[in-house]
């Protein structure tokens, strides 16, 4: 085994396989009569439908689509950093990108929104990877009563953005807050969740 390959990789997480479906909304019905949990159903900037479920229990959803290119989703916290281990591992990875009314624009989200910015590779097959970076979920993606984390990188990177969010709560509060690992906590949870967070 080659040094590069035991190296410790940037987290990767299977987040969503895409379900191609000839009929979205009789999916979507199938699917809820299962009891999965419907995550999202919106329709984004360009044009195209976010359908997303989560069996019970399942940290890896499905979206349904009836488009020919069914990339599966990875998420990560630091897309740059992402993609920049996957080109030092030999891998042909896109530019970063984001979704704009007349489909994709180069370069990432300028407002950085979680969800915003994409990358994507394809496997010696051709199956499509797409690369999305979040730091901050979707109201009810995640269960709000539980807060975990896949490594201790995930948490590290959770605990930068607290700092940055907390240093500009004590700017505006004008002093040292020496309640600090409270303030830290409920931010991570709430982000985790996807919840209002604290000021």
């Amino acid at each position: 085994m080659s040094t590069e390959s035991r190296k410790p990789a940037i987290d990767m997480k299977l987040e969503v396989v895409v379900i191609p479906v000839s009929d979205v909304d009789r999916a979507k019905r199938f699917y809820e009569d299962l009891g999965w949990r419907l995550d999202a159903d919106f329709v984004r900037a360009d044009g195209s439908r976010a359908l997303q479920l989560t069996p019970p229990g399942s940290p890896t959803s499905i979206h349904l689509d009836k488009g020919p290119a069914l990339p599966r989703f990875l998420i990560v916290n630091d897309i740059e950093a992402a993609r920049a281990e996957l080109i030092a591992r030999g891998v042909d990875v896109s530019e970063v990108f984001h979704r704009g009314a007349e489909g994709r624009i180069e370069g990432p989200d300028p407002e950085r929104p979680s969800y915003g910015s994409l990358a994507t590779f394809n496997d010696p097959d051709g199956n499509v990877w797409l690369l999305q970076q979040v730091t901050q979920r979707l109201p009810g993606r995640v269960d709000g009563n539980s807060t975990t984390f896949a490594s201790s990188a995930d948490l590290a990177a959770a605990l930068r953005r607290a700092a940055a969010a907390h240093g500009e709560h004590e700017k505006r509060t004008g002093g040292h807050d020496a309640n600090w690992p409270d303030w830290y906590a409920d931010y991570i949870v709430r982000e985790q969740a996807g919840k209002p967070l604290p000021e």
